[in-house]
């Protein structure tokens, strides 16, 4: 198990006050925050080795070279994938958009179907959006039920028409020999909701055996044990900044083979063979992806992140959270009883992420979060983008709050003390 106060002494923020308050910080679903020991990696990079990689031939670019390299090995260990899979990029978003301007520009055409959930994050959701419409391909929504579960029957399905017509419903209902593609989150962002990732892709290798199986992995790599020989995923996305290090840096994961038969996303330095004003030649994986100067600081953090994640062990990270989520709960739900607020997505913690989505009942998610905040309570409101799903369950806006390695019990019951508070504010 985690020593979670020890670990609180590994990060220096948390030592902060929000004007007289102490900080509670409840958004690492956002972003994470940073340990000293990934600090000080990106410290010791500015301050010992600062150079750009892979273009001198002198000391620091080589060291710098060699600690990015280092760092790709790291994740690439981290989520049992080869070493020449992982290819950095700036946040799963890029990552996202990534596979989308390439495999899926190459691959996917007019009468050809794209299926993801309703439970995905924008960056899963409009990049196949676009693509459907430019191409003429059809998109298909999987469905959720009440509380934020995929379904997987064959649900009969709805048609919605408006900019472009999409098909809803079970997930088994959707899949046929024309899907090409399903793109789906492992753990919700908005709800929390874990995916059942095992079930997905035996229904897919049953349905639509051809299709490629995108994993956008950003709440899931941060929190769980992952290893992608075991997915059975063609590629997945997430975020450094999400897993305690900087922002600017991100990683796809994908097959070997598919990555090779793929085209460049980015042109410029470094991802080339050999230029010529006749024409151009690609270098192979991952440089072909990984146009231009990266951002090295970043990587080398991941690779300190990395490090640290796995000093705690996954399986103790995931412990920690799942009984945080089902303390919050607990405690929530009394709440939910006396009428004071609305709980959404899965009430059963074994299906849940470290993710705690609710309202106060007659107070608007913004307006909750900022009385929250007078008390040095972090929390996300809004749609948390996943537009879609918020409008689902017939609301404006939520409020999240999330947690990770270094959040307490203690915090929680603050939390739900202060949620107390909030609508005596607006005199509910």
């Amino acid at each position: 198990m985690i020593d979670v106060n020890k670990v609180r002494g590994d990060f220096p923020i948390l030592e902060r006050k929000i004007g007289d308050a102490s900080l509670v910080y409840l958004d690492s679903a956002a972003t994470s925050q940073k340990p000293k020991q990934v600090l000080e990696a990106i410290n010791d990079f500015y301050t010992k080795h600062n150079a750009n990689i892979h273009r001198g031939v002198h000391t620091l670019s080589a060291e710098a070279t060699a600690m990015v390299g280092e760092a790709r090995e790291k994740v690439a260990k981290f989520i049992n994938a080869k070493t020449e899979e992982v290819i950095f990029v700036r946040n799963a978003t890029e990552g996202l958009n990534l596979i989308a301007y390439t495999w899926g520009r190459e691959n996917i055409k007019k009468g050809d179907v794209v299926v993801v959930s309703l439970l995905e994050h924008h960056s899963n959701l409009v990049p196949w959006q676009v693509l459907c419409e430019e191409v003429g391909a059809h998109l298909r929504i999987i469905e959720i039920d009440d509380e934020g579960r995929l379904i997987l029957d064959g649900l009969s399905t709805t048609q919605l028409t408006g900019k472009m017509t999409v098909t809803t419903g079970g997930l088994a209902s959707l899949l046929d020999e024309k899907v090409k593609l399903v793109a789906v989150t492992a753990v919700s962002n908005v709800l929390g909701t874990i995916t059942p990732l095992a079930e997905i892709s035996a229904l897919i290798k049953k349905k639509a055996p051809a299709a490629k199986l995108v994993i956008d992995g950003a709440q899931l790599v941060p929190h769980m044990k992952v290893d992608v020989a075991k997915l059975g995923a063609d590629f997945m996305v997430f975020s450094g900044h999400k897993m305690l290090s900087a922002t600017g840096s991100g990683v796809v994961w994908g097959n070997k083979e598919i990555l090779e038969g793929m085209k460049p996303f980015l042109y410029g330095g470094d991802m080339i063979g050999e230029v010529k004003l006749t024409g151009t030649t690609f270098a192979g994986i991952p440089s072909k992806f990984e146009a231009g100067t990266p951002d090295i600081a970043g990587i080398i953090g991941l690779g300190a992140a990395v490090d640290y994640l796995s000093n705690l062990g996954m399986d103790n990270v995931r412990e920690h959270e799942k009984e945080l989520i089902g303390y919050a709960l607990g405690q929530m739900e009394k709440l939910e009883k006396e009428g004071l607020v609305t709980i959404y997505g899965p009430r059963d913690a074994n299906e849940r992420g470290g993710v705690l989505t609710f309202n106060v009942n007659g107070v608007h998610a913004h307006d909750a979060a900022q009385v929250l905040d007078k008390y040095g309570i972090a929390v996300r409101s809004g749609q948390h983008c996943g537009a879609p799903i918020v409008e689902r369950f017939g609301q404006m806006a939520m409020v999240r709050a999330s947690f990770y390695v270094y959040t307490t019990k203690e915090e929680i019951d603050f939390l739900i003390e202060k949620v107390r508070e909030v609508p005596k504010v607006f005199k509910i």
